[in-house]
């Protein structure tokens, strides 16, 4: 069957080739790939998938495309989950694959710094800063296929948010490409430039909304002479906020890493992963994950190590623990982890969350909404773990063992998210933590946002981008 296709359309396909080349201009065959979520809740269709290979061929598909009134939407690894990244079902948006650009442009030993561009895929910049000698502390259970500039896109946060900050705090600088198909140059890579408005902080989060980055500037660190990793059983969730406590005051910047891990979620790994030995779930309501990275020598960094642990058995924050004895049990431990989120998919779809409270305020939040979500559902399974020490919890529900998890979507999920949602804002918490917006949050945003910050962010949007032409439909209407 043929499609005719509207001459101002042909147009611009004449143009996207002729800027890009034939073969990294894609129409036809199995685009699933880019048109299709990681969580696979939806596939759009794309008018075409561009694939540019310099940041001079991401500003030509973006003139072009703003000459035609095209939208165009910016892709990386395509592991969002907030249907962020893809077409909708229109057939008239452009995908904008950023995969190729993958090089990392140079690495400055003595400003450390490392720059990079958006579509290396970032378990390479952990390698590339590792080959010379440094570490890049963002780290991520997508980190195999996520790329950077999508972490900056969503101000990714990952498991050493504690000690390092989200994505938006490793940046120094970016190289971005606006609306209208120029390029902002600003990866100096300056650790003080005060010079205005910041729009390095204005590109980073905004989902490829207002610019779409092509390459960033970011910071480096000295390799860790010692790292340690200890697993914890803990009663509580207050137990596990007193021990976070403790970690905060015997190992001071050296905590680098502290996560908390429900029962239930715990044991979706043993029930789907076997092969990994889950440590210590069956006995206890959560247990904790905690690393300290030191600079200083292991027998100093060890000795206060196993203090804490210490301290915190005497406290009864702690009812047992494994410290693993070498780096691959270390690695093991932390595959445990990350591996909560396949696990789940495993068992089904599920209702997600990407929550964060301020850290005294998640203990009660875990109480009454479990218990909430409990006596409204019947059956209902509650995955909690997450990122602790930020204060950023991946509070799933998943539909009781044995019944339709699509139809307990369709008829729960809006139900479940404004229960979760009501309570998360009555604490003063966000509805997105290091998500982002995407198009699953875009309606609810209004309700949870404050309506001011609401009402400058659509300012800032239509001043940037006047036609709506990037991503459109996303974070803000």
């Amino acid at each position: 069957m043929s499609h005719t296709v509207a001459p101002a359309t042909q147009d611009l396909l004449v143009a996207l080739r002729l800027a890009l080349g034939d073969a990294h201009v894609l129409t036809d065959g199995d685009l699933s790939s880019y048109e299709q979520d990681w969580r696979k809740r939806v596939r759009g269709k794309a008018l075409a998938v561009v694939r540019p290979g310099n940041t001079q061929e991401v500003a030509a598909v973006v003139k072009a495309c703003a000459k035609a009134g095209v939208s165009v939407v910016p892709q990386g690894g395509n592991t969002g989950l907030v249907v962020g990244s893809i077409p909708d079902t229109s057939g008239t948006q452009v995908l904008l694959s950023l995969q190729r650009m993958n090089a990392v442009r140079a690495i400055d030993a003595d400003n450390l710094t490392l720059t990079v561009e958006a579509g290396c895929v970032l378990q390479n910049v952990q390698h590339a800063a590792e080959q010379a000698g440094f570490l890049f502390p963002l780290s991520l259970g997508s980190e195999g296929s996520c790329t950077i500039g999508g972490n900056l896109a969503t101000n990714a946060g990952g498991t050493q948010v504690v000690r390092y900050g989200n994505t938006r705090e490793l940046c120094l600088g970016l190289e971005v490409v606006t609306a209208q198909g120029e390029v902002m140059h600003t990866l100096s890579g300056l650790r003080k430039d005060n010079t205005g408005y910041d729009l390095r902080n204005l590109m980073i989060g905004s989902e490829g909304t207002l610019g779409i980055i092509t390459a960033a500037t970011m910071k480096l660190y000295p390799l860790p002479a010692v790292s340690l990793t200890a697993w914890a059983a803990v009663p509580s969730v207050e137990h596990a906020v007193k021990l976070l406590g403790l970690a905060h005051q015997h190992l001071g910047a050296g905590l680098t890493g502290f996560e908390m891990m429900g029962q239930f979620a715990l044991s979706l790994v043993d029930k789907h992963y076997p092969q990994l030995r889950v440590p210590l779930w069956q006995d206890t309501p959560y247990c904790v994950l905690l690393e300290n990275s030191d600079t200083e020598s292991e027998a100093h960094a060890r000795s206060r190590f196993e203090h804490l642990l210490e301290l915190a058995f005497e406290d009864g924050c702690v009812t047992d623990a494994v410290v693993a004895e070498s780096l691959s049990q270390a690695r093991n431990l932390w595959h445990i982890r990350e591996s909560i989120t396949l696990a789940q998919a495993e068992e089904g779809l599920n209702i997600k969350h990407d929550i964060s409270l301020p850290v005294s305020a998640i203990p009660a939040f875990v109480a009454s909404t479990d218990a909430l979500l409990t006596r409204e559902i019947e059956g209902v399974r509650i995955v909690n773990f997450g990122h602790l020490g930020d204060g950023n919890l991946h509070y799933n529900v998943q539909a009781p063992e044995g019944s339709d998890n699509q139809l307990f979507l369709q008829t729960q999920e809006d139900r479940v998210n404004t229960l979760v949602y009501d309570a998360v804002k009555a604490l003063g918490g966000s509805i997105s933590a290091e998500h982002g917006v995407g198009s699953l949050k875009v309606d609810t945003l209004p309700d949870y946002k404050d309506p001011v910050a609401l009402a400058l962010m659509r300012h800032v949007k239509r001043a940037l981008d006047p036609q709506g032409l990037l991503n459109p439909g996303r974070v803000v209407r």
